[in-house]
């Protein structure tokens, strides 16, 4: 999947593969930039932590959420993408990786409904990034606005990779720095029994795993971009172990420091938007100021993020020919035009939903695609052991394995708390899924839209010409240099058959 920009076909609907062109050269993502990408793809700042110490029934159960979950959900996904990612560093990420162990088909759909995942997850921060601002809009006042600022947004990932990794530490910066003054000002006042704190009768298991699994997962998502990354197989394991300390702090630190500098009698107060208080009622007014602007900065860069994860992820699946060729069309800017107004759309659309439903319908969705990826991850160690893999979790086939049990347990509890409601529209958005992909196949038979030619046709095509210069140029057997060759992340891509 190299670096092309599609441009128009020959005229006529029937044109089976774009012609394409080389891509100007253009900034990659480095290992700081990546890091805060990955930093606003899962965390953003301790902003929609509160409400797990109201459902969890005080700060017990929401600290030693944010100690331990990391160590059996976080840590595991973190170390499978860092394997994975370096081993197929293409755009497109868990697609790639679900292609190469199981073929197109469930490829197509974990591409699916993760991208349907993130564009619900991404509908929610234009909406948050309003309620800090004002409440007292009209709804259609407030629609303008949320059609206003999603464009503006959608404009920034238009603009480049790199510009949006350049903004992306800077709103990290900001949108931590009151947390760091306000842990210090805690200090004096820190009580910690108060931290193991637990009302066993206000504790609610749905909502509590809920807010942990939506604020601890998609580090996997980052890999989408493995394309735009300079040397992704060593930059990669970097930035998403630098990522994983980084959340994890900026999660424990305000918690400790909140819960351990307030009355726990108003345990049932903490809910979405309650830093501000703790911040106010330690620092003033002036800390619980600059917390609200600190979260409305940070769901602009959850927003950023997000888009350019789900915008390349679509390109990365145009570029499998799994999409239309339309959606692998760069700007000259080098960012996927089509894919990301597709994107944006979507964040429109659903912006209109509920917060809880939306929160309960990605974790499902996203929980689907996790389990497909880990299979993957264990298929790919069994199938392919001698895959060139620059980093590899220092671990046999059997510990790959007992590495996944116990992110599994929690995706398969998460999912068993869902609502009859988000298992009938969860079920809907996986028959839609699977009536595309043979949608897609039909449309490509019959070529009635352009498709672009998948990367092992014209894999295939190299091998030959590699061999040929091979047996010209010394006597080692075809066989082998051929297989180191083709060994490589573009192995396992296949088409739409």
């Amino acid at each position: 999947m190299g670096e092309v920009e599609v441009e128009e076909a020959p005229a006529g609907p029937t044109a089976t593969a774009a012609v394409t062109k080389p891509l100007p050269s253009r900034p990659r993502l480095s290992v700081l930039p990546l890091i805060a990408l990955i930093f606003y793809d899962v965390s953003g700042g301790p902003f929609g932590v509160e409400d797990s110490v109201r459902a969890g029934g005080g700060p017990l159960l929401s600290l030693l959420g944010f100690i331990v979950l990391p160590i059996f959900w976080s840590l595991p996904e973190a170390l499978i993408t860092a394997e994975l990612a370096a081993s197929f560093p293409e755009n497109g990420g868990y697609v790639v990786w679900v292609s190469a162990a199981f073929g197109p088909f469930w490829a197509f759909q974990e591409g699916f409904w993760k991208w349907a995942s993130g564009t619900l997850d991404n509908a929610l921060y234009p909406v948050l990034f309003l309620d800090y601002i004002t409440h007292s809009l009209s709804f259609f006042a407030r629609s303008f606005c949320l059609v206003l600022l999603t464009a503006a947004l959608t404009y920034l990932n238009y603009r480049g990779l790199h510009l949006v990794g350049l903004s992306a530490i800077v709103l990290t910066a900001f949108s931590l720095s009151p947390f760091i003054a306000m842990a210090f000002l805690a200090i004096p006042r820190i009580r910690p029994n108060r931290w193991i704190k637990f009302d066993r009768k206000r504790l609610d298991l749905r909502a509590y795993f809920n807010n942990m699994f939506w604020n601890l997962n998609y580090w996997d998502k980052a890999s989408t971009l493995a394309g735009e990354v300079d040397n992704p197989s060593r930059t990669f394991p970097k930035a998403i172990f630098g990522a994983v300390v980084l959340v994890v702090l900026s999660y424990a630190i305000p918690l400790l420091a909140g819960t351990g500098a307030l009355d726990e009698t108003k345990t049932g107060e903490w809910t979405d938007g309650y830093f501000s208080q703790v911040g106010f009622e330690i620092g003033g007014t002036w800390l619980k100021l600059w917390i609200q602007a600190a979260a409305a900065m940070s769901n602009m860069g959850l927003f950023e993020a997000e888009m350019s994860c789900d915008s390349f992820q679509l390109l990365g699946m145009s570029e499998m020919g799994m999409f239309p060729a339309i959606f692998a069309k760069r700007s000259k800017y080098g960012t996927p035009t089509y894919s990301i107004l597709l994107s944006a759309t979507g964040v429109i659309i659903l912006s209109c939903m509920n917060f809880q439903e939306i929160i309960e319908f990605l974790n499902f969705l996203y929980a689907l695609g996790m389990l497909l990826e880990f299979a993957a991850f264990i298929k790919l160690r069994i199938k392919k052991p001698d895959l060139h893999r620059p980093y590899k979790i220092p671990v046999n086939t059997i510990g790959a394995v007992v590495i996944c049990i116990p992110p599994t347990v929690l995706l398969v509890l998460v999912m068993c708390l869902a609502s009859i409601r988000t298992l009938v529209v969860t079920g809907s958005v996986m028959i839609f899924g699977f009536v595309l992909y043979f949608l897609f196949a039909k449309l490509k038979e019959r070529e009635w839209v352009e498709f672009l030619t998948t990367p092992l046709e014209k894999t295939e095509i190299d091998e030959e010409a590699c061999a040929s210069l091979l047996l010209e140029g010394s006597s080692v057997k075809k066989d082998e240099p051929l297989q180191r060759e083709t060994d490589s992340s573009l192995e396992g891509i296949i088409k739409i058959e």
